[in-house]
């Protein structure tokens, strides 16, 4: 069937369309000069009006496009269109009934998806996502016309709904689930650990997402957690034993958390490790070679020895060596150097010691060519930069032959080979489950360690534990930034929050949590405490003050009671601490560097030496040039680390916390501490 303009109406339209014809599932409007073809799967609406003589047909398309015909004489224009009208209705009713079986079959796959009785991650959210499109393409309809009809609309709406609000849909599912799921274990969840599991510490542990941060704060059970997710993936048989991976940054907490895995999930297939131990491993199974550690790693003093050696026989069989040394120590350190042989000087090589290895380190930790550091700094600083690399250099070397005549490797190289078997794909991790501690510690190495196992193994799923707040190696290569910004490094996933503390007062959480968070850049979460505090469980004294105020402990602190004496620095440790023993026998006191206080807990904390100067606190120290090139940006906050470190000391304390201050010279602390409210007192 064909509708045509009149003569006079296609001379008058001047229109590039002046017939139209009726195909099988389709129209075709032509002209002279234009033809288009139509067919009904693109076809929204048709319209038919007439004007002062002519009829008009008006075909409208996808994105707003519309085709019109002009000049046609009325009463055929009418004919015409009721036809067309009757079989594009006829067709598009068929094509309903196939499209409302498609969606039937699009619903029921989305039912099954969300009906299965697990955790739902959001990586699956995608592949349905992909799904719902694929299918809404094979459709013979357009999509916006799928509401018109009563077989296909609710059936629309509900695979649209998953399409646009997918990640709102799929957290209300989880949430239901997790509720239900909490509920039917909770002899599991109250039995795992010697005491019950909070909320959020159970919302974490069945939480299925393949890459999970779960930020706790001080006290708040990230061990708990950790071991209670072993017990889970074990528990619901989601992995065996020994497709569980755990790790740890050091030794001591990797023995710790095997003993509490053993003593609760009775589950000895289940070993901790360091990432140094997981690298031997590695290397062990993927070049059938046994690296040996150099016992330059565990002798600090041999270590310092070599490289004191080495950087004297520079200095003294080479003049540029020995004048670059001389500028770098004078105008960057600020050190007072002798005039001659100043690299003789044993309290100068000595001070030096510690320093030399601690680039050594890094540079060994970066693992790459001098080019590549040198090109990896800022532009400001890379000249200076290159000069530290160049001087650096022949230390460098005489650590690798060094360790080449020992026939062994040194930390950062264990990780760097381990790191390139898996990437040649000479090792097949057998883990579907990576669970680490102490998140916020992770240096970009041990970083690239993660991401080359699961990127060797695509199932594997990674669940940290850590606490922005309490990131304060940053001096050893630790980078903030893997935890603040986890899924940008590690991939999609979720973040959980442990919101309760079962160690100190909400009085001492009140202050050191609003301390840390004047910081804008710190992660923000909630940390509830179960026990009250007054308005003297943390309080500024003179640190005259220490003698009496460990009198007045020795009075009323059980013997069961711990008093841990906290420091900036280990020279700090008080004097008065030699007499300690026996002025107050009875008193359980131990002094340490906050640092080192990592993981520790007492019921009394002092802290010590709030105030200002090269080893005050905040310290007053400056980077040198190798570390500024070297080691992470410093953070956009003034003393920013600094800060943590002192939410780490006070968050030691059980009952009570002292900050002991110089009134000559405070610290800033002091006066940040006075605008929390902390108290100030006069005596002990």
């Amino acid at each position: 069937m064909e509708l045509k303009a009149t003569s006079m109406g296609k001379r008058l339209a001047q229109h590039p369309y002046n017939r139209v014809r009726l195909l099988a599932a389709g129209v075709e409007v032509s002209g002279d000069r234009h033809e288009y073809l139509i067919p009904f799967n693109q076809l929204m609406d048709i319209t038919c009006k007439r004007g002062m003589v002519w009829g008009e047909l008006e075909f409208q398309l996808p994105e707003g496009k519309v085709v019109r015909l002009h000049g046609t004489e009325w009463q055929e224009t009418q004919r015409f269109f009721h036809y067309l009208q009757q079989a594009w209705q006829q067709w598009s009713q068929e094509m309903s009934d196939v499209s409302a079986e498609v969606l039937t079959a699009l619903e029921q796959e989305i039912l099954t998806f969300t009906q299965q009785d697990r955790w739902l991650k959001r990586s699956e959210l995608s592949a349905v996502k992909e799904s719902i499109r694929r299918q809404f393409s094979a459709l013979p309809l357009p999509l916006a016309r799928l509401e018109a009809f009563d077989n296909c609309r609710a059936l629309w709406q509900f695979c649209q709904q998953w399409l646009e609000q997918g990640e709102t849909a799929i957290r209300q599912r989880n949430r239901e689930w997790t509720t239900k799921v909490i509920n039917e274990y909770h002899d599991f969840f109250s039995t795992v650990e010697t005491t019950p599991l909070n909320l959020s510490q159970c919302e974490a542990v069945v939480n299925g997402e393949d890459a999970l941060l779960v930020l706790a704060g001080a006290g708040s059970g990230k061990t708990s957690v950790l071991v209670a997710r072993a017990g889970w993936l074990l528990k619901r048989k989601l992995s065996q034993p020994d497709q569980i991976l755990l790790l740890a940054f050091g030794r001591q907490a990797a023995d710790e958390m095997n003993e509490r895995i053993q003593a609760r999930l009775g589950e000895s297939a289940i070993q901790a490790r360091t990432f140094h131990a997981l690298a031997m491993h590695i290397i062990r199974e993927g070049s059938n070679k046994q690296p040996v550690i150099s016992k330059l790693e565990s002798d600090s003093k041999a270590r310092r020895q070599l490289l004191i050696d080495t950087w004297r026989e520079q200095c003294n069989s080479k003049k540029a060596q020995a004048s670059g040394w001389r500028q770098w120590l004078q105008d960057e350190m600020e050190w007072d150097v002798a005039e001659g042989p100043f690299w003789q000087d044993d309290k100068l090589a000595q001070r030096l010691a510690s320093r030399l290895e601690r680039w050594l380190g890094l540079m060994r930790m970066h693992g790459g060519a001098q080019a590549a550091m040198i090109e990896d700094v800022p532009e400001e600083i890379r000249e200076n930069f290159s000069k530290r690399i160049k001087l650096m250099a022949p230390l460098l070397k005489a650590w690798k032959s060094a360790l080449k005549e020992e026939g062994a490797v040194d930390f950062s190289g264990l990780i760097h080979q381990a790191i390139a078997i898996l990437e040649k794909g000479r090792f097949i991790s057998p883990w579907k489950d990576i669970l680490v501690d102490e998140f916020q510690d992770i240096s970009p190495q041990r970083a690239a360690l993660l991401t080359a196992l699961r990127k060797q193994n695509k199932r594997t799923s990674l669940f940290a534990v850590g606490d922005d707040w309490q990131a304060i190696y940053r001096f050893s290569g630790a980078e903030m930034s893997l935890t603040t910004a986890f899924h940008h490094y590690f991939g999609e996933g979720d973040r959980c929050v442990l919101d309760t503390t079962y160690r100190f007062n909400d009085r001492i959480g009140e202050i050191a949590n609003r301390f840390v968070q004047q910081n804008p850049h710190q992660l923000r979460k909630p940390l509830n405490s179960l026990s009250k505090g007054n308005k003297k469980s943390v309080t500024l004294l003179p640190q005259d003050q220490l003698e009496p105020l460990l009198n007045k402990l020795s009075g009323y602190a059980k013997p069961d009671e711990r008093v841990l004496l906290l420091a900036r620095y280990h020279h700090l440790r008080p004097e008065i601490l030699e007499k300690a023993k026996t002025r107050w026998p009875k008193l359980q006191i131990d002094f340490m560097t906050i640092h080192a206080s990592k993981g520790q807990q007492a019921d009394f904390v002092i802290v010590l030496g709030l105030h200002e100067g090269r080893d005050g606190f905040p310290a007053q120290t400056r980077e040198s040039i190798m570390e500024e090139g070297l080691l992470p940006q410093p953070e956009d906050f003034p003393d920013a680390e600094e800060r943590r470190l002192a939410y780490v000391a006070i968050t030691r304390a059980r009952q009570q916390v002292w900050m002991m201050f110089d009134k000559e010279q405070p610290s800033v602390f002091v006066e940040h501490f006075r605008e929390l409210g902390v108290p100030q007192s006069r005596k002990a």
